[in-house]
């Protein structure tokens, strides 16, 4: 009882202060089983189904932990206007993970079966229909996320080939694997554009607007992550993905620290091309890319909330409709994909064909006369 207290007094402290909200960290982990049992051979993990399973984990996804966030949640609507809350809890399926967002609790929480999917067709609907039909159950927003602080960054991720039912997480899962940064590339622009498309909320990670991809040769003397020592020196651990931001010039550290100093992680000699200042203004980057679909997204009343109308499409594709006449076509891995008759393309992640159609690992914004989402 005094730590709940304890925190009530910080989030009041904090929101009279004026913060418009809170992440949570590993939310689902705040509340243990009676005793501190050990987890043994437990398996828990996110699973490709919908089957409702509850794991009896004696430290994670608790159902005592949601009588922490109904008392946060009275907190934050007594102020005006009433603060937020996003989740960090990774769950092992997406109705476990609605129950955080049901609407006396918290507000979103980051969708980490979509980002854990692998890019393909088949694996990336499932994930996006899991998140729609589980959070309209409780009357709450799904929301999209393509890479954050404790996995591989999606263009390094996607540069790999890619495994049914098999998401790609850390750089124990790829560093023995050639990585086709051109292509992983390309897969992250069309990645952009679907999960800009989604209706609900997108949380951005630092970097991914850059392109940035891991950073895959941090010299051992260097690795700071509590994975890498309790790992025994065999798992490298998440900083690859947390290496300081490039923003201006040719040389390390890039604008991140004004006067010159290092930055704690060391940041690549070839990041002078990735680096706000070098994209800004270039319509090929992905920066610009980034801008443009934000700024459509923030202007156009077919995008952000609402509904989605799935469309026939090759095998090997994504296309949905959401109102407004406003399509999207995710060419994943099929042959180039024609568009609608009459469609006029809005944003696309890389260009078309000589006959106007969508090549593989390739995305576009359309608006269209064919049937939309209401």
């Amino acid at each position: 009882p005094d730590v709940e207290a304890d925190f009530e007094r910080t989030l009041r402290f904090w929101f009279d202060m004026g913060v418009d909200g809170f992440r949570i960290d590993v939310a689902h982990s705040m509340v243990k089983a009676e005793g501190l049992p050990d987890v043994g051979s437990l398996v828990y993990d996110l699973v490709d189904n919908m089957e409702d399973i509850a794991v009896d984990h004696p430290h994670w996804d608790r159902d005592e932990v949601h009588d922490i966030f109904r008392v946060w949640r009275k907190i934050a609507d007594t102020y005006d206007p009433p603060r937020v809350f996003v989740a960090e809890a990774w769950v092992p399926h997406p109705e476990r993970l609605a129950r955080y967002v049901r609407s006396d609790e918290l507000h979103t929480a980051f969708n980490f079966e979509y980002l854990v999917s692998p890019w393909l067709a088949g694996d990336l609907r499932q994930a996006i229909d899991n998140a729609i039909s589980s959070h309209e159950a409780v009357g709450a927003p799904p929301t999209w996320v393509l890479s954050n602080h404790d996995v591989i960054r999606h263009v390094s991720k996607y540069a790999r080939p890619q495994t049914p039912g098999r998401g790609l997480r850390s750089l124990l899962d790829v560093r023995d694997v050639p990585a086709d940064l051109e292509l992983g590339t390309r897969r992250a622009r069309a990645a952009a554009l679907l999960m800009l498309a989604l209706p609900g909320g997108v949380y951005v990670y630092q970097g991914e607007e850059l392109g940035l991809p891991e950073v895959e040769d941090l010299p051992r003397d260097v690795l700071q992550d509590p994975t890498w020592r309790r790992s025994g020196h065999t798992d490298p651990g998440r900083d690859g993905c947390r290496v300081p931001l490039p923003w201006s010039g040719d040389t390390a550290p890039y604008g991140f620290s004004p006067d010159g100093t290092p930055t704690w992680l060391p940041q690549p000699d070839e990041w002078a091309r990735y680096t706000a200042a070098a994209q800004l203004g270039d319509p090929t980057s992905m920066l610009e890319l980034y801008r443009s679909a934000l700024a459509e997204r923030r202007s156009n009343p077919a995008l952000g909330d609402g509904t989605l109308e799935w469309l026939d499409s090759p095998a090997g594709s994504l296309t949905f409709a959401r109102s407004d006449g406003f399509v999207c076509i995710v060419n994943v891995s099929a042959e180039p994909v024609a568009l609608p008759e009459g469609a006029q393309v809005i944003l696309a992640s890389g260009p078309l064909t000589d006959d106007a159609r969508v090549p593989a690992d390739t995305a576009v914004w359309l608006r269209s006369r064919c049937a939309s989402a209401g």
